[in-house]
């Protein structure tokens, strides 16, 4: 009996504490802001509504005193932070996208959190005052980029290789410039390389003719996910988001004003009216499709497009903490060359383009990319086409000036218009700027619309979901908590911030001695399949799309790996949302066409019928039994031969651990708080009781488990503490129609690290 005390003591233990501390460089080699001291336990439950309960406050709009405030049109970079800007002003904000979300120009960018250096030398040389405009707001953003999801976004280091002396002391003063430019908001400051201290820092150059270099600093972020945390932070402050759902038509009243939009469930099919007093354009390069649907007749494009073509290539081709601006290609254009997410992406081109959905990369582009690398590369290193992982092309929304001569002179700056029907568009900028776009945007919006919001704009503040529980030094709480990888816990860290906790939650044990538990999609990068499980319950993926290329971002790293896993993509999916095997094909089929897209070259005998026995249709009895192993896997149990199939009805209904209780035990504990912030021990001891937790913990385990979320000897213990306490004794515990089935193994301590 001690010894099974013991073995629930400690897995209580692990499943209750959290992360502490901050660290001043990510393991990845870059270097995050200064953070604050964060709490040590993982941030409260939270589950965002379903898509359905979304899709039913879309359509009640129509009822009386049901109508939006604003409704967004786009679910990229500027619609997503436009929704977060209106909700957090206390706004009633509604937001559809056609596609998924992030599914343009957002997830296709440079990753880049920058000012513009090369904007800034335009500007001095050809005295444009709007080009100065631009750098001087981006450097602000980009302070406020980097604070407001810090697990997503990073300081970089990028260094100009120079190989004429008189470029040196050039590019220096420029570099100083851009750092007095950014005043108190500056990074680092930028500084000088001796030829032999450049070769240290990035060995793979070539250093025939190199004088020396200059490194600056700008920012980095993951782009789709960061598209995502904006959406979901939207979501948590009240609004209402709908990807796959499309406007097919603006609804205007006698005035001619427009008052909501039709749409269509392009998933389903279905469609139905969303009332609104205003509507806001934040489609990106589609920016023109949407005006011309509210003014068919005389309207002249306002949005020149322009494609923007990236590589990624092998780790080995850059160091790990280092990028590299080539400031003077052969035709004259920029390019980066950045280590990101463990590889490495060199790009952009820069033409004018056609809009369409998933623009493919020109061979003529890839190769001029891979010819511009070869310059500045060691001619020892066999630059190869087949280095290359993957390819894309993204479509940059540039503002149209009637004057410019190339797409390369027009003005990345962004413009509000308000058309005679009062449809409001914000078009052009840039990923770093798009808080000030929506902060204008809603703005302007309060005035044309007469709304009433509760307060101003306070998105300068307000911090995405993922960063509140979030340090450096998290993944190392994620290792000892659930016993997975550490680079797997690494990379959980930087994507989700403290909802890491959350998609652990959802994983399966992978019956090795170590890691314990996250079964990785595949053996060369850290995605595991809980994250598939997390991104379909808790962020509205709907294809198998929408997972390998925007909540991961497997189709950008390696587009081969990305074919390799969408089976086993299908298969998860496919169980949690009962597809059936036709949409399974389908699944497969619109996958493998995305992923062309990607650079994959097309081959004929890729066919459904080679796959279809990995896609999986085997319903509902896996995704239960899948259930069973997540909801309890996280609390540092072990799960080891489930034998036959469980009946439907003793297995769970819900993946949190908040769920695992009625609400009246909810209310109950919170009713103890009632007069006071916090309760004495043996005021807890009662409580516990009262849910019929005690036998099944004790004093020594309470002990534990106190000192687990921050409660030393003689503290008061707040709601969130003992509630934390709570979901560990049950979560902890079995159902007695289901225990027999199941072997329980602790982590031991000593051994929580994988060694012998």
């Amino acid at each position: 009996m001690l010894g099974a005390v013991t073995r629930r003591r400690v897995g209580y233990a692990a499943a209750a504490t959290a992360v502490a501390g901050t660290s001043l460089v990510l393991l990845n080699g870059s270097t995050p802001i200064h953070h604050e001291p964060v709490s040590t336990k993982p941030p409260p439950p939270w589950t965002p509504p379903s898509r359905k309960q979304m899709l039913d406050k879309l359509k009640a709009s129509t009822k009386p005193g049901e109508e939006f405030d604003i409704l967004v049109v786009g679910g990229g970079a500027t619609g997503a932070g436009v929704a977060v800007d209106a909700a957090t002003r206390g706004l009633k904000v509604a937001l559809v996208e056609r596609d998924d979300f992030s599914s343009g120009t957002s997830s296709k960018s440079t990753k880049l959190v920058h000012g513009g250096v090369r904007y800034l030398e335009k500007a001095f040389w050809e005295l444009d005052y709007e080009q100065y405009k631009l750098v001087r707001e981006a450097l602000h953003e980009r302070r406020t980029f980097l604070t407001t999801a810090p697990y997503l976004s990073f300081m970089l280091p990028i260094m100009l290789p120079v190989y004429t002396w008189w470029k040196l002391p050039y590019y220096w003063a420029g570099c100083k410039a851009y750092d007095f430019l950014a005043g108190k908001e500056n990074m680092e400051s930028s500084y000088l390389m001796s030829k032999g201290k450049a070769m240290d820092a990035f060995p793979m150059l070539n250093d025939k003719g190199l004088v020396g270099a200059v490194v600056y600093y700008d920012g980095q972020h993951n782009d789709s996910r960061m598209n995502m945390a904006l959406i979901m932070t939207a979501v948590k402050h009240g609004a209402a988001v709908a990807n796959y759902t499309e406007v097919t038509s603006l609804n205007k009243d006698g005035s001619g004003k427009i008052v909501g939009a039709e749409v269509v469930d392009n998933m389903t099919g279905e469609k139905w009216e969303i009332k609104a007093k205003g509507v806001i354009n934040a489609t990106g390069p589609f920016t023109d499709e949407l005006l011309t649907l509210e003014n068919p007749k005389d309207h002249k494009p306002i949005v020149a497009p322009s494609s923007g073509v990236h590589i990624t290539l092998p780790n080995y081709y850059s160091p790990r903490k280092m990028g590299l601006l080539d400031a003077q290609t052969s035709d004259g254009r920029v390019i980066f060359f950045l280590p990101w997410q463990g590889n490495v992406i060199a790009g952009t081109t820069d033409s004018p383009s056609a809009v369409v959905r998933d623009p493919k990369p020109g061979e003529d582009d890839v190769e001029w990319v891979l010819d511009e690398v070869r310059r500045y590369l060691n001619p020892d290193i066999q630059v190869r086409r087949g280095d290359v992982l993957s390819a894309w092309s993204g479509l940059r929304p540039l503002v149209r000036d009637p004057k410019a001569k190339s797409s390369q002179a027009l003005v990345r700056n962004h413009l509000i218009h308000v058309s005679p029907s009062g449809l409001l568009t914000v078009a052009g900028g840039k990923w770093t700027t798009y808080r000030a776009m929506a902060e204008e945007a809603v703005d302007e919006a309060v005035k044309v619309f007469g709304l009433k919001p509760t307060s101003g704009c306070v998105t300068n503040d307000v911090k995405l979901l993922g960063s509140d529980g979030w340090s450096p030094n998290m993944y190392i709480r994620l290792v000892q908590s659930f016993g997975v990888d550490t680079e797997v816990a690494q990379h959980l860290s930087q994507s989700y911030g403290d909802r890491a906790w959350t998609v652990l939650s959802y994983a399966e044990s992978t019956g090795q001695r170590w890691p314990l538990t996250g079964r990785r999609l595949t053996p060369n990068y850290p995605y595991i399949e809980a994250e598939v499980h997390y991104a379909v319950q808790n962020e509205y993926a709907l294809t198998a799309v929408d997972f390998i290329a925007r909540r991961s971002r497997l189709s950008f790293l390696n587009a081969g790996a990305a074919l390799d896993v969408l089976p086993r993509v299908i298969q998860i999916m496919g169980d949690e949302l009962e597809w059936d095997v036709k949409r399974r094909r389908s699944e497969w089929i619109k996958g493998r066409d995305f992923l062309v897209s990607m650079g994959l070259p097309p081959q004929a005998e890729n066919e459904f019928s080679q796959v279809k026995g990995k896609l999986g249709d085997a319903g509902l009895l896996r995704s239960s039994l899948g259930w069973l192993q997540r909801s309890f896997v996280g609390t540092t149990l072990s799960f080891v031969g489930i034998g036959s199939p469980l009946p439907k009805s003793s297995l769970p209904t819900a993946h949190h651990s908040r769920a695992l209780f009625p609400v009246q035990d909810l209310e109950l504990v919170k009713k103890a708080f009632a007069q006071h912030e916090t309760v004495n021990k043996d005021e807890a001891i009662s409580i516990l009781k009262e849910l019929g937790l005690w036998g099944l913990a004790g004093q020594e385990v309470l002990d534990d488990l106190l000192k687990g979320v921050g409660v030393r000897n003689g503290e008061g213990i707040g709601f969130e503490q003992l509630w934390s306490v709570c979901t560990a004794i049950k979560s902890s515990s079995v159902s007695p129609s289901v225990s027999a089935t199941i072997k329980r193994n602790k982590i031991p301590v000593n051994k929580s690290g994988g060694g012998v």
